[in-house]
């Protein structure tokens, strides 16, 4: 595979990672092609894995791979996530991508060089049909137009609030299709104390209200860096407001990446955002308050809201993609997303799967987190991002809490991302 620029700036830092830092791969070696002994195609299957149950989960899509496709020697390599990119990186430099590797739609724009496009062909050998797929899904594992793989899961952005807080301050619970004047009412009832919501640190926690309010995405239709968008700065000015208004409760550090969903998870904020591939383990939660969930709020009757998840994707450098097609359609197929929705570990991107995610939950929140599912999973479209989105986000992130602060403001901070990384 060529190495272009984007890729060549990934690989030489991941280079200067030692190979300790590469996680532990459970089968194979991370190369293509056929076995030792000839007999059969051995197909890689690379993927982040953090918990002994993530690589149990695993193992049963993997069982259910190669009982579909019994004439490859399929095999499971996997890391941590925070290890997961940096191994790509490194196998990127040395030339050896797995031929089915996983990837964060999110994180897609900068690695999308070391995918093969998926066309009409590709998607008729894996036996996938785009319809059968939650709408706007395919627009996770697409960059520029192209499709580099196809999702496995489906995300979206949802407000987080703590039942007890709302209980014990006496403001009512948000509902389905509430609207800012709403959230800012909700603020005030909670009171000024820094409890009512936890500040986000990470891209989406800290973004999806500006971007549901503004109605525009901090990417253009062109696919350029539009961080000064009058319309986006005006509505992260509003919710730097929340921290400066004393509504938020404000990192201590700019270290602390999981900050609002950390404090949420404790029951120490009333209200944060997060994706919902945290709900059963907010519902589940450990300080023992009872959590709900509700959509984004709406300005003016819209609200942009935008589709996430993951996937796989071919290596560009597969020397059977053929066989590596087969093992994807599988790994996407029926059998693997049912086993994903009846699992409850995240929501199927495959449509016939998903009541499955809901039968999964307990009785007492299924009807509820259905409902925020089926209103949070409406209208969304596609992330854009550039090239270089991840070192974009990676610029903003650390000065979040200055703005938090009132040391600076975030007008300025996205000014200065713009003139550093926009052309």
């Amino acid at each position: 595979m060529k190495i272009t620029r984007s890729l060549a700036a990934l690989a030489a830092a991941g280079s200067a990672v030692a190979l300790a830092a590469c996680g532990t791969p459970s089968g194979g070696s991370g190369g293509n092609g056929g076995d030792a002994d000839g007999d059969a195609t051995s197909i890689v299957w690379d993927m982040w894995a953090g918990s002994e149950s993530d690589i149990a989960a695993l193992e049963e899509q993997l069982a259910i791979a190669q009982e579909e496709n019994p004439d490859l020697d399929i095999s499971l390599q996997h890391a941590p996530w925070n290890d997961y990119f940096t191994k790509l990186t490194t196998n990127l430099a040395s030339g050896n991508v797995a031929c089915v590797t996983s990837m964060n739609g999110q994180r897609l724009s900068g690695y999308h060089e070391a995918f093969l496009p998926l066309g009409e062909e590709e998607l008729e050998i894996a036996g996938i049909d785009p319809a059968d797929f939650t709408d706007g899904a395919m627009d996770i594992m697409s960059y520029d137009g192209t499709l580099y793989g196809v999702p496995y899961d489906v995300a979206a952005m949802l407000l987080y609030y703590n039942k007890d807080h709302f209980a014990e301050a006496g403001v009512d619970e948000p509902q389905a299709g509430w609207t800012f004047d709403d959230f800012d009412a909700t603020l005030e009832g909670l009171g000024a104390d820094g409890t009512a919501f936890g500040m986000g640190m990470g891209e989406f926690q800290w973004m999806s209200l500006p971007i549901a309010r503004a109605g525009v995405q901090p990417v253009d239709e062109s696919g350029a860096l539009d961080l000064t968008n009058p319309a986006f700065v005006e509505a992260s000015q509003w919710y730097a407001s929340i921290a400066a208004d004393g509504y938020g409760s404000i990192p201590p550090s700019a270290s602390d990446t999981g900050w609002g969903e950390q404090e949420y998870q404790a029951g120490n904020v009333a209200m944060a955002v997060d994706g919902t591939w945290n709900a059963v383990s907010y519902l589940n939660n450990e300080a023992g308050f009872e959590a709900g969930m509700v959509d984004l709020p709406s300005a003016d009757g819209e609200r942009l809201g935008l589709v996430l998840g993951s996937g796989y994707g071919i290596s560009a450098d597969c020397e059977d993609p053929e066989a590596a097609l087969q093992v994807l359609g599988s790994l996407v197929g029926e059998a693997a997303q049912d086993q994903i929705a009846s699992s409850g570990r995240s929501y199927p991107a495959r449509v016939d799967s998903q009541p499955l995610y809901f039968e999964s939950l307990d009785e007492g929140v299924r009807d509820d987190v259905q409902a925020a599912f089926e209103a949070v999973f409406t209208g969304l479209e596609g992330q854009r991002s550039t090239d270089d989105w991840a070192q974009v986000n990676e610029a903003i992130q650390p000065d979040l809490v200055t703005v938090y602060t009132g040391q600076s403001t975030i007008s300025d901070v996205l000014e200065q991302t713009q003139q550093q990384f926009g052309e």
